[in-house]
């Protein structure tokens, strides 16, 4: 079953239960993914629907730190809610845990007078991409360098 196909899936059940937060968080991700379709001009696969829900998932997160900068907590907690049902789609996430021993290989790999935040996080984020969120990554890049420093 495609995420897609998931998504009207849960719509379903949704209005069913008349559950209006998650019927209009699914029928938005349903949305974005005909605007993608015309974009792209062909069909989605099964990772351009990913990428997809992970941009609707930051794009959330992104309003819930301006909301609450703006002293808007009602607006937030709409937006948090939204996220939660939409990251709730997302294949599981690896923590920092799991891919430490690939950022210290991927260090170890590179010439020590090369190795910074930038040049490393260009050498990981491509095997990691849609497996890890890009925060944790960069998270654990700085942790190894300091360590490497050490």
């Amino acid at each position: 079953m495609s995420l897609k196909e998931r998504i009207a899936s849960e719509l379903k059940d949704a209005m069913k239960a008349r559950e209006q937060v998650r019927v209009d968080t699914l029928r938005s991700a349903l949305s974005a993914f005909s605007y993608k379709k015309i974009e792209a001009g062909r069909e989605l696969e099964d990772a351009d629907q990913v990428d997809v829900v992970r941009k609707l998932v930051k794009q959330r997160s992104d309003s819930i730190v301006e909301f609450e900068k703006g002293n808007r907590p009602e607006l937030a907690a709409k937006e948090l809610a939204e996220r939660e049902i939409l990251a709730a789609l997302l294949p599981a996430q690896k923590g920092a845990e799991d891919i430490r021993p690939f950022v210290r290989s991927t260090l170890s790999a590179m010439d020590p007078a090369g190795r910074n935040q930038g040049s490393a996080m260009k050498a990981v984020m491509p095997s990691l991409k849609g497996e890890a969120d890009g925060g944790i990554v960069r998270q654990v890049v700085l942790e190894e360098l300091k360590a490497l420093e050490a």
